[in-house]
């Protein structure tokens, strides 16, 4: 009996936007600002300084989102449970207590680049993939990093609304739900080819962030414990 040969098959989407992007994913996770966050080493102004920076990035993509959320693809994510602003603010009250949230102009060149990306999408598609790359990382290793500063400054839990999802109490069903309806989507190859594109962009955009703080990694970094 002879077998047909089908061809090629289009890959599940949210398997193509992980493996795909897994590369530019471990380069931003591997900064240096991220390894000494993770290792509970950037003081107060140093995890303020970030926070601000995704301040102005989750201001724009959430703004954008719910601007767009009529578009079949970011209706298929748009959640508000997930909005993350509201937590920033709180948390920089905590770490910055009195302080303006907002960037400065020309403070930080990479956050403006990326507000840049987000509000020039032109298809839901590209919103799809920054919404993926920052969402599901909260929900993933972003638990890590709040458990870090938590232990790290004794928090008790103050200071770390932007890894609480109250409205998700279990991360992983609700990432597995999530992950369903990316492939519902019903995207061909081109589609799912240009959502991985954008999803290596976010990382790349992200690795900038890190990249602008590592520049001052000495000023951020907490003075070493006297026992």
């Amino acid at each position: 009996m002879t077998v047909l040969d089908a061809g090629p098959t289009t890959p599940a989407l949210s398997v193509a936007m992980r493996e795909g992007s897994r590369a530019e994913h471990e380069d931003a996770e591997g900064s240096t600002f991220m390894s000494e966050l993770l290792d509970g080493r950037i003081s107060e102004e140093g995890y303020a300084a970030y926070l601000r920076r995704l301040r102005g990035v989750y201001a724009a993509m959430e703004t954008v989102v719910r601007e767009r959320s009529d578009d079949p693809l970011v209706a298929a994510v748009h959640d508000p449970a997930l909005e993350r602003l509201a937590a920033i603010d709180a948390d920089l009250d905590h770490w910055a207590p009195g302080a303006d949230h907002d960037l400065a102009p020309g403070e930080s060149p990479a956050a403006a680049t990326y507000c840049d990306r987000l509000r020039g999408a032109s298809w839901g598609g590209a919103l799809v993939a920054h919404h993926y790359t920052r969402y599901l990382g909260d929900l993933s290793g972003g638990q890590a990093i709040g458990r870090v500063l938590d232990r790290a400054f004794e928090l008790d839990g103050a200071g770390t609304a932007f890894y609480a999802f109250p409205a998700i109490p279990k991360p992983k069903p609700y990432k597995d739900a999530y992950r369903a309806r990316l492939d519902a989507l019903g995207l061909d190859g081109a589609g799912v080819d240009r959502v991985v594109e954008e999803v290596k962009v976010a990382f790349r955009l992200n690795q900038a962030l890190f990249t602008e703080l590592g520049e001052r990694i000495d000023a951020y970094r907490r003075p070493a414990r006297q026992d």
